[in-house]
């Protein structure tokens, strides 16, 4: 058998083994492993973008649910910075807003603070006082900055007591929802209309 012979038989074997093997397209393949072919884009069909929906309590970027007696979120970090700078914190925010204030504290924030240890019991202490509401958390997990940030999306009536950067800056991207914070020893707030009076 000549030399041409011999590669021609090689490479008809060679075809043969490919052809054996399953294409990755294959109905036989399970649907995990089948590649699917995507099929030619319709021009003339007409296209659905999905978009959140905005709230309805956004009135041209001017939040109508916030007013007196105003709702504050707590974050475990500025629970922390307010004993550090020896601030009331109830005084404190009344002092801020001119204006009767309802603290909340959410499971995870508490859940966060006795995770601390005993280095916090005195901000447990404080937390446990009644003027502080509570707020019950569904989720699972006790990680703090995503449940407000969730809260505050579906509920626009809060505003959040924070000192987090990364939490402020989530916080930001979330039309309508006021940041409280603690500065030069004293509370100050950032985004809030000035129809109440507070000017950042």
């Amino acid at each position: 058998m000549g030399k041409h012979k011999k590669t021609q038989k090689v490479k008809k074997q060679r075809n043969a083994q490919l052809k054996r093997i399953m294409k990755p397209t294959d109905a036989r393949l399970k649907d995990q492993i089948r590649v699917k072919r995507k099929k030619a884009e319709d021009p003339h069909q007409i296209k659905v973008h999905e978009a959140t929906q905005q709230s309805s309590a956004l009135f041209f970027q001017y939040n109508t649910q916030l007013g007196p007696p105003y709702h504050i979120v707590l974050d475990t970090n500025f629970i922390n910075f307010s004993i550090k700078n020896k601030l009331d914190i109830v005084q404190g925010m009344m002092d801020c807003l001119y204006a009767k204030c309802i603290p909340y504290i959410s499971d995870c924030v508490r859940a966060e603070l006795e995770k601390l240890g005993n280095k916090y019991k005195l901000a447990l202490r404080i937390i446990s006082d009644p003027r502080f509401e509570r707020l019950p958390c569904l989720h699972k997990g006790t990680y703090a900055d995503d449940c407000l940030v969730e809260r505050v999306r579906q509920h626009k009536c809060y505003i959040v007591a924070t000192n987090d950067k990364d939490l402020k800056n989530r916080i930001r991207k979330i039309p309508g929802v006021p940041i409280m914070y603690v500065a030069a020893h004293k509370y100050a707030i950032e985004r809030m209309p000035e129809a109440y009076g507070v000017k950042a």
